[in-house]
């Protein structure tokens, strides 16, 4: 029996080819979308997963109330290692404070590669279970000793077994190698940690490290823990959370410490005055609607086809239920033509998937492969094919299952005046749909161009930025910058504490006269730069002057950004005297605010001090001769580079491409919706040239009479057309409100953001209408241009 209903779902599909494609084809591209989302989908969720203490492995935070306003960040104070250990001990398997990860210089025979790590305590490679390849994860009990990764082990050694092999980190650390990992997987929180050093090497070594020990305001350091088997971690939260106002004798800022799961790392990671707003889950189900939504207009298509083409199967249902068959035969024979249907789309579908993924993976900066050996997937696709078989042929197989023999057989199949009505409303939602994408699409594209095009108050091109990790360059930068000069690559260079896109320090210990008492902290970023930071990187001074080694009193002078003055609330403030400790410095200029860090967000109040001997440097900033091929350029930088310093590797980064990285999350959303809008428009459309070819179809001995009467091809266009302009008409009318709320609530996440314009909503309408018109009008043309003779003759 059920090869017959193949058999005949076969026919059927051979003998209306084009009805076919458009089936297949729009069910095909759909499941290809939806099995792309599904997968990028599954590797959010999964994230971290690949690690054996998932459930237990915490990282902990802390929030403190600056002003009213509740901060919530990771940096911590060292002393709180010991209070967690004395007071907490029992609750947690392991704690392991860490540095944050970065770049470091990693030197073996003369050979130096740069690569990323942490210096963390020894029960760290344990708590993330690295999976080794050679050595244990009690290696770091050796203080003077290295974990590399088995990418990093390739770079510096090669074909050389490392293990026992010795290592300079930075110039400054020889240890030796104790071990070897493989690399973390990329969906992983630590997929960038390609070494792993002792943190006691740091605390024996590092005097700042030494004076951190019992400094309750030094929030330089990161920590994680590994809660006990069995622990809670709701009620070890509550425990933990006064420790620091306790220790520290200060609840000033309301100290609280919390616990952050693993489990919410990457898909809750933003905080707004307390409490988790979201941040990857908001990508995470926004794809997935995407996902079923174009999945849902291919369904849409095979049902409004099926149920329009329902006269044309009226005499084998009626003829069928004479001989015998039961209803619930019908329903599974066209269960079945959906199943087919489904099935040969599937089969495109994986295709198309493997073909596109590496593109996909490029715009979604991913490393997702189709796992063909996993049984799992093999029962999702299963599930995925019945699901969207019941989608697209459960209202089609009951809708023609319904049909009255004697009326089947005498082919008066009536659907009564709003027979057509479920295939409109079906229609109008897919429209609806498409169009909201639409619109959300442009607005998303406007939101980033509004923030690139915020005035970012210094000049990004031609800048170069390179980290300073060695103490070999220690004193040489003068030379270095007169010799660079020489060569015409360079035309200013300076030396600063944070590259020019982020800011590595804070300050919360500023005073001023007439200091607001409700201003319980100052908390200003903190950028120690030498005298031609302003020239390099050409900021503007609004008032007062730049630094100059003139003025030998500029060694204690500061220039504030805009947001500093705003926050500070004074009116002149050149010349005023700030205070921090017992140091007392003195307001010079004041700049115009540079975009630092999010280009989506408020700038904080930043304080520029002048380190003229480069005490605090760790990034040189040099800006390269445009007259040259910055090709050139760097090959010069690089010869007297190697001159001074030649244990350092040329690492360097263009600020224009660093500060285009903060917009890198919203352009691949907007990159991905705008390529998923654009096949749900055009699935949208394949059901409407259906539809066209079918109402043409029924026409075609009205359109010969009209023509014999006289109407011209454009009348007959304009009859034919119009109820498709009509339900596209509704669709915009529904889509534009809804898109208008969801677009603003979107928005709204932003400080600075783009209002929605008309001409936006306007563009959305006229694009949708434009397109549902140009895809029916081939169909309607075609019809209206028939020879009526044609038309009119008898079958």
């Amino acid at each position: 029996m059920y090869k017959s209903y193949l058999t005949i779902a076969w026919r059927n599909l051979l003998r209306n080819q084009g009805y076919s494609a458009i089936n297949i084809g729009g069910l095909a591209v759909a499941m290809t979308i939806s099995m792309l989302i599904g997968m990028w989908v599954w590797n959010e969720l999964s994230y971290d997963r690949n690690h054996e203490h998932y459930a237990r492995l915490v990282q902990v935070m802390q929030q403190q109330t600056v002003d009213g306003k509740v901060i919530t960040g990771y940096a911590l104070p060292r002393p709180l290692e010991g209070a967690m250990r004395q007071d907490y001990g029992s609750d947690f398997s392991a704690i392991s404070m860490s540095t944050w990860t970065d770049q470091h210089i990693l030197t073996w025979n003369q050979q130096s590669i740069s690569q990323s790590g942490n210096f963390v305590q020894t029960d760290f490679p344990e708590m993330i279970s690295l999976k080794m390849i050679s050595g244990t994860r009690r290696a770091l009990d050796d203080p003077k000793s290295i974990l590399l990764s088995l990418s990093a082990a390739k770079a510096l050694f090669g074909n050389v077994d490392p293990v026992n092999q010795s290592v300079r980190i930075d110039g400054k650390w020889d240890v030796k190698v104790t071990g070897v990992y493989e690399d973390i997987p990329a969906n992983s929180s630590f997929n960038e940690l390609l070494f792993l050093s002792s943190w006691e090497l740091q605390v024996m070594t590092e005097e700042w490290m030494k004076r951190a020990s019992d400094r309750w305001d030094n929030n330089s350091f990161q920590m994680f823990a590994l809660l006990a088997p069995g622990a809670d971690l709701t009620r070890v939260s509550e425990k933990v959370a006064p420790v620091r106002a306790v220790h520290s004798k200060d609840n000033t800022f309301k100290p609280k410490v919390i616990l952050h799961p693993m489990s919410e790392w990457h898909l809750w990671s933003n905080w707004e005055n307390g409490v988790k707003t979201g941040g990857e889950i908001e990508f995470v189900w926004m794809f997935f609607v995407i996902g079923v939504a174009v999945l849902l207009l291919a369904c849409i298509n095979f049902i409004n086809l099926a149920t329009a083409r329902s006269a044309k199967r009226s005499k084998e249902v009626g003829i069928r239920m004479t001989i015998g068959s039961l209803r619930v035969q019908l329903i599974q024979q066209f269960l079945s033509e959906s199943i087919l249907v489904v099935l040969l789309a599937f089969v495109l579908a994986v295709g198309a998937a493997q073909i596109t993924l590496p593109w996909f993976n490029s715009l979604a900066d991913k490393r997702i492969e189709i796992p063909w050996d996993s049984s799992v997937f093999w029962l999702v696709s299963l599930g995925f094919v019945l699901l969207t078989s019941l989608l697209s042929g459960f209202y089609p197989a009951f809708f023609l299952s319904s049909f009255r023999p004697v009326q089947a057989l005498k082919s008066s199949l009536k659907t009564g005046r709003h027979g057509s009505l479920p295939r409109q409303v079906l229609v109008v939602f897919q429209f609806t749909v498409s169009i909201i994408l639409l619109f959300s699409s442009l607005i998303i594209y406007d939101q980033i161009q509004y923030s690139k095009n915020r005035p970012i108050g210094y000049e990004r091109d031609g800048l170069l930025a390179m980290p300073v990790m060695s103490p070999d360059f220690i004193g040489k930068f003068e030379a270095f910058n007169e010799e660079i000069k020489r060569t015409g690559a360079v035309i200013e260079a300076s030396e600063s504490s944070s590259p020019l896109t982020e800011i590595y320090n804070n300050s919360n210990s500023f005073t001023w006269a007439g200091k607001d008492p409700e201003l319980q902290s100052s908390d200003f970023g903190v950028i120690a730069v030498t005298e031609d930071y302003g020239a390099t990187i050409g900021w503007e001074i609004k008032e007062g002057r730049d630094f100059s080694l003139e003025f030998a009193t500029d060694s204690m002078a500061l220039i504030l950004n805009e947001a500093a003055v705003d926050f500070m609330g004074v009116k002149n403030p050149i010349g005023m005297e700030i205070t921090r400790g017992k140091e007392k410095f003195h307001v010079i200029g004041i700049v115009k605010d540079l975009i630092i860090e999010s280009p989506y967000r408020e700038v904080r109040p930043n304080i520029y001090g002048m380190d003229a001997k480069a005490e605090s440097a760790n990034w040189i900033n040099l800006k390269l001769n445009p007259a040259r091929s910055a090709t050139e350029s760097l090959a010069a930088i690089e010869s007297v580079l190697k001159k001074y310093a030649p244990s350092v590797p040329f690492v360097y980064q263009f600020s224009n491409i660093e500060y285009g990285k903060k917009f890198s999350t919203e352009e691949r959303v907007g990159k991905l919706a705008y390529v998923f809008t654009i096949l749900a428009v055009f699935i949208s459309c394949l059901g409407l040239v259906g539809l066209a070819s079918f109402m043409a179809e029924q026409h075609t001995k009205e359109i010969g009479i009209r023509k014999v009467l006289g109407a011209t091809v454009v009348q007959l266009w304009g009859r034919l057309s119009s109820g498709f302009v009509m339900l596209v008409s509704i669709s915009c009318l529904a889509a534009v409100p809804l898109g208008y709320y969801m677009m603003t609530q979107w928005l709204s996440k932003y400080p600075y953001h783009v209002d929605i314009s008309w001409e936006t909503i306007a563009a959305s309408v006229v694009a949708a209408l434009g397109v549902a018109l140009v895809t029916v009008s081939y169909q309607s043309i075609k019809a209206a241009m028939m020879n009526p003779v044609k038309s009119l003759k008898s079958e």
